[in-house]
């Protein structure tokens, strides 16, 4: 693992200061990530896709499995417009768009996130599986049916926590601007 945190945020990201983050992560334009959240990047990058929302005490981990070691190559690529909601916890192999993971749920190591889907609070996934687009795992015994529905926009959220968390929280500011690293070259 690289000896220092890599953290690039780039504009219209707001990332609080109180966040707990560890290697080389990547949140793209439009995240917002309350104090006290997590993201873990010990096995290789994170790269956390536009839109998405961390809350409180949600930890989003990509822990190293035992005896492996660091790896540039070993991305955990998070899709856009993701909702972690207070204190979940997700593993998971790849996650794509638009889900939504509620309060106290756990998604283990093994599982692929496709588009679209809801895993309730308090549901607690530790089996490697592929969950299919659309899917909703609700109830105790983490019973899975498709949604009727399609998931509604957190636009007006993110617009919202946008403008309150600045006057509250200490932020980190924005450290990288791809159109200034493309002219670069």
């Amino acid at each position: 693992m690289p000896s220092e945190n890599r953290i690039k945020i780039l504009p219209k990201a707001v990332v609080c200061e109180e966040s707990n983050l560890r290697g080389d992560i990547t949140f793209s334009s439009g995240c917002v990530v309350h104090p006290s959240a997590t993201v873990i990047a010990d096995a290789g990058p994170v790269i956390i896709g536009e839109n998405c929302i961390i809350e409180e005490y949600a930890t989003i981990a990509h822990r190293l499995e035992s005896g492996a070691s660091w790896d540039v190559n070993n991305i955990l690529s998070i899709g856009s417009h993701n909702v972690f909601e207070v204190g979940c916890q997700v593993e998971a192999a790849r996650i794509g768009d638009k889900n939504v993971f509620e309060s106290k749920c756990f998604v283990g190591r093994g599982v692929t996130v496709s588009n679209s889907c809801v895993v309730g609070a308090g549901i607690k996934i530790h089996t490697s599986q592929l969950l299919p687009q659309n899917t909703i795992v609700y109830g105790e015994q983490g019973l899975q049916r498709e949604a009727i529905d399609k998931q509604g926009s957190q636009t007006l959220q993110i617009d919202f926590l946008r403008k309150v968390l600045p006057n509250y929280h200490h932020l980190r500011k924005p450290n990288y601007d791809p159109k200034k690293a493309r002219s670069v070259v």
